[in-house]
């Protein structure tokens, strides 16, 4: 199921920081409906252990800087525990929120450990049935391509500190965010504008709409 070719992402949603659920409402969400979707995200991902499952997400917390940015689009695979190895990116949830954070050791009957790359501490320990599942993919964007989501190595660390530096240094932070955003759109722009020349190339005009 691990495949890394390229695909597309529905637009999708979450609300507050470290808290990932789906929908598409832009407006603030009850506490007790955001549960409500968190208890759905898990059950999707629970739904059947020999068959992975998987989910869509959309980031809005600045916690996993600068591996995953807000507004990123992630593709969540469900497997076991044992399966994710340290330095992974896995999604785990506890009293109804749902942290996406890197796996800092592997997962015993204890449990495990995961941190946000520019969090200055580790997450208390989560129960090992906590566990949900790993980042796949990832795209800027609702309809943008997905690209294979980090994988452990050296580039680990490179985050981690990047992380460190956009932690303790505010001006760096919203700097890089603002960048950040300025290139999104750049790029969101730019997109359009090549779809318009492809449209028009093709010789093609819009449908025009019918009453009915």
């Amino acid at each position: 199921m691990r495949k890394d070719h390229q695909r597309r992402f529905p637009q999708l949603s979450i609300f507050s920081k470290n808290f990932l659920m789906q929908g598409n409402t832009t407006t603030a969400t009850p506490p007790d409906w955001t549960t409500v979707r968190s208890s759905l995200v898990a059950d999707v991902l629970r739904k059947n252990v020999r068959l992975p499952q998987i989910v869509r997400l959309c980031v809005y917390g600045e916690s996993m800087l600068p591996a995953l940015w807000p507004g990123d689009f992630v593709e969540i695979e469900s497997c076991s525990p044992e399966d994710a190895r340290p330095g992974e990116i896995v999604l785990a949830m506890r009293d109804g929120q749902l942290f996406l954070h890197r796996l800092l050791s592997p997962c015993t009957l204890e449990g495990f450990k995961l941190r946000g790359d520019s969090l200055p501490h580790p997450d208390p320990q989560f129960p090992r049935e906590a566990f949900l599942g790993r980042l796949l993919r990832r795209a800027e964007s609702g309809n943008g391509v997905a690209a294979p989501g980090p994988r452990p190595g050296p580039g680990v660390g490179l985050s981690r500190a990047i992380g460190l530096l956009l932690c303790h240094c505010a001006p760096a932070r919203r700097a890089a965010l603002k960048l950040h955003s300025l290139r999104r759109a750049w790029a969101r722009e730019l997109g359009d504008a090549r779809a318009g020349a492809e449209h028009s190339s093709s010789g093609l005009t819009p449908a025009e709409p019918r009453a009915t």
